[in-house]
């Protein structure tokens, strides 16, 4: 089975990002009457707190269910959950620093949160479909016959 590689690992995750940061950030700006510049800082250090939260979260979940299970194999509930402590442990990071920096409340802060989760459920959904037209994967190796 033919996987990408790792610069293509690489090119996909910051043309996602960049891209999504490009699409968003005047979107939000606009929509919420914020300077671009704000939204921008808010955006590169959502994008950078979530990076971090994912690997230390990741780590530490698998440990838990190593320590409670005995392995870190998740079953779909383990999945429902791990997806669902990870968006409210970074909303929880988030929305206050948020906030404050936007000098806005917690609801509005919370509502601006869920637009752009579901900007970038629809965006993630697109661009993958996209960036596999664009870059698709590489042809399997031909096996020669014995």
């Amino acid at each position: 089975m033919t996987m990408r590689s790792f610069p293509d690992r690489v090119r996909h995750a910051l043309m996602f990002e960049a891209i999504g940061l490009a699409i968003i950030t005047p979107a939000t700006a606009w929509l919420y009457d914020k300077p671009l510049l704000d939204m921008g800082v808010v955006g590169i250090g959502a994008a950078t707190l979530a990076t971090v939260w994912t690997f230390l979260f990741n780590l530490g979940f698998d440990h838990a269910l190593r320590r409670l299970h005995g392995h870190a194999h998740k079953a779909l509930r383990h999945r429902l959950l791990h997806s669902l402590l990870f968006e409210l442990g970074l909303l929880v990071m988030l929305l206050p620093p948020m906030a404050w920096y936007l000098g806005m409340t917690l609801w509005q802060t919370l509502l601006l949160d869920l637009f752009i989760v579901a900007f970038y459920l629809v965006y993630n959904f697109v661009f993958n479909i996209i960036y596999d037209r664009v870059f698709p994967l590489p042809a399997a190796p031909q096996r020669q016959p014995a």
